[in-house]
């Protein structure tokens, strides 16, 4: 088991893996751990996309950070955690909504998908995260 470098990380953060968002949910809660989208580009800030006013939202500019987790399992397990502080918060737009979809999603869902959100989900906004602890392991194959 090994730890990962830091470009060996960033990379890693930079593929388009699920993660678990983990924030501080108050006094006598575990934290909230929900699994999100989200984009990275290697050294760069992260950022999500999450309702206004949701729960999430409000936990996150209540705690003022919050941290990410990916993982993987094939072809080897290896992992990235990040944690770091709330650079802002921003409406989101139809071009990010595209962006972090096209990141996830096959290229011929991308845009019935985007139209989809954009009319049902309600008001959205842009979560900037500033890496500034990582954890990494490279525990190889099984």
């Amino acid at each position: 088991m090994t730890a990962l470098t830091r470009l060996e990380r960033e990379q890693f953060l930079a593929e388009p893996h699920v993660a678990a968002l983990s924030v501080d949910a108050g006094e006598g809660r575990a934290p909230l751990s929900v699994p999100i989208w989200y984009q990275y580009e290697p050294g760069g800030d992260i950022w999500i996309l999450t309702g206004l006013g949701s729960r999430k939202q409000r936990l996150i500019e209540a705690a003022g950070r919050f941290s990410l987790m990916v993982d993987t399992v094939e072809p080897k397990l290896k992992y990235v955690s990040v944690e770091g502080p709330v650079l802002d918060t921003t409406p989101a737009t139809i071009e990010l909504l595209r962006e972090i979809s096209a990141r996830y999603l096959p290229p011929e869902k991308v845009e019935a998908y985007v139209d989809f959100a954009w009319k049902n989900h309600g008001e959205q906004v842009i979560i900037r995260l500033r890496p500034e602890r990582w954890v990494s392991s490279d525990i190889g194959s099984l």
